[in-house]
């Protein structure tokens, strides 16, 4: 299993790590498989979606700002209870297809992760089996 940290610099931040992930593969011995990257964060995940247009990330927060305000009703102390919600919404892992050493995405796509507690630094877990 590989780590690799991310450091984020704000209260809520979609970072995309698409190339981090990308070269730090190249280290596994296994070159084909199932490629699992998990986020042992519960205030934090993990997706694929658009990595060109910048304005998709924007987009996203924003909706879920709506959906779940950071001020909401809750019975969550801590003052991060949106983040929870956050981040069951978006969920803490993926699988993706490892062929030849490369990941397989479209052609738009990046693995996004998503902080909505931070700043903070984390760690993404990656495995293939």
């Amino acid at each position: 299993m590989l780590k690799i940290n991310i450091k984020t610099y704000q209260k809520y931040q979609i970072v995309d790590i698409t190339d981090i992930v990308s070269s730090s593969i190249k280290t596994l011995e296994k070159k084909d498989g199932i490629l699992i990257l998990y986020v042992p964060h519960t205030t934090a995940g993990i997706t694929i979606n658009e990595n060109y247009d910048p304005s998709v990330k924007e987009d996203i927060l924003d909706f879920l700002n709506k959906l779940v305000p950071r001020n909401g009703n809750y019975k969550h102390l801590e003052g991060n209870a949106d983040a929870h919600i956050k981040s069951s919404l978006i969920g803490s892992s993926i699988m993706l297809i490892l062929e030849n050493g490369e990941i397989k995405l479209g052609r738009w796509q990046g693995i996004l992760f998503c902080e909505f507690d931070g700043p903070r630094q984390r760690e993404v877990w990656i495995k293939v089996v």
